[in-house]
């Protein structure tokens, strides 16, 4: 499918209101460039603009890796002080595109998930992995870089600080069933196989339920994090109670049928 983020690097299809984005480097463990980046946060632009879409599928191409972090190719332009600075930037306005798309977004992991790869899986709302994904900022035995506040933050808010210490001093990387264990992950299967499946039956049930709720849930915690609105969130409350869909959440309910949501 064309059109706005899609590159041959960067896939995205929909099908019955779930939407699929695929890293597509997989002779480069689907490391990430730097338009990559950027038709991602494209794409959760187009995604907000679609009311058919209910669910955001991420996940990479060759079954090797969900994405290696960012192209260290790139880094080689650097020259003045000011280039990290805007590459930091860059990369937190893009994950906080990805963590503010309007709908459920769900990771699916096989295989290296590391650097910007894991930094994206950690804004998806729910992470899922084959039993052979590892995760990982081993920045400290690579390249010697750091990560941004905002991405320290946010995995501090998942996983705690005293195991992101631990995770970055000593470069090792988490395997599946630790990270699900210590938050980072939702759930384990198997295989890639059983990942496909257990994605698309997880993105399905997401995808039917009441979209509004869905996004209140998603933007008030999102306000809550450090730096976020903060707030009563009198707006979501709103959104939600005055809804099309919360009237006909009460008549069907009431009518002892499946709710129709719009998503208005």
């Amino acid at each position: 499918m064309s059109g706005e983020g899609q590159t041959d690097e960067l896939l995205y299809s929909v099908e019955d209101g779930i939407a699929r984005a695929t890293f597509n480097r997989p002779q480069a463990r689907n490391a990430l460039t730097f338009a990559m980046y950027e038709g991602l946060a494209a794409l959760c632009g187009r995604i907000n603009d679609d009311p058919e879409v209910r669910a955001l599928v991420i996940s990479g191409a060759g079954g090797k890796a969900f994405a290696a972090g960012t192209d260290i190719g790139q880094f080689r332009s650097f020259s003045t002080p000011q280039d990290p600075i805007d590459y930091e930037h860059r990369i937190d306005r893009i994950l906080s595109t990805l963590e503010s798309c309007r709908v459920p977004t769900i990771a699916s992991v096989v295989g290296a998930c590391t650097g910007g790869g894991a930094a994206i899986a950690a804004c998806c709302d729910l992470r899922i992995a084959s039993a052979d994904a590892r995760f990982g900022f081993p920045i400290a035995r690579t390249l010697g870089n750091c990560l941004s506040q905002t991405s320290l933050a946010r995995l501090s808010a998942l996983i705690g600080p005293s195991r992101v210490k631990e995770m970055i001093f000593t470069a090792r990387l988490l395997e599946a069933d630790e990270a699900r264990s210590v938050g980072f992950l939702h759930e384990v299967v198997p295989d890639a196989a059983a990942l496909e499946a257990r994605t698309t039956a997880l993105a399905r049930t997401v995808a039917g339920h009441a979209p509004l709720t869905l996004r209140a849930t998603k933007e008030g915690l999102r306000r809550l994090q450090p730096g976020g609105a903060g707030g009563e969130g009198e707006d979501l409350i709103l959104m939600c109670y005055t809804s099309a869909d919360f009237r006909e959440g009460i008549e069907a309910f009431l009518g002892k049928r499946p709710p129709r949501w719009q998503g208005r």
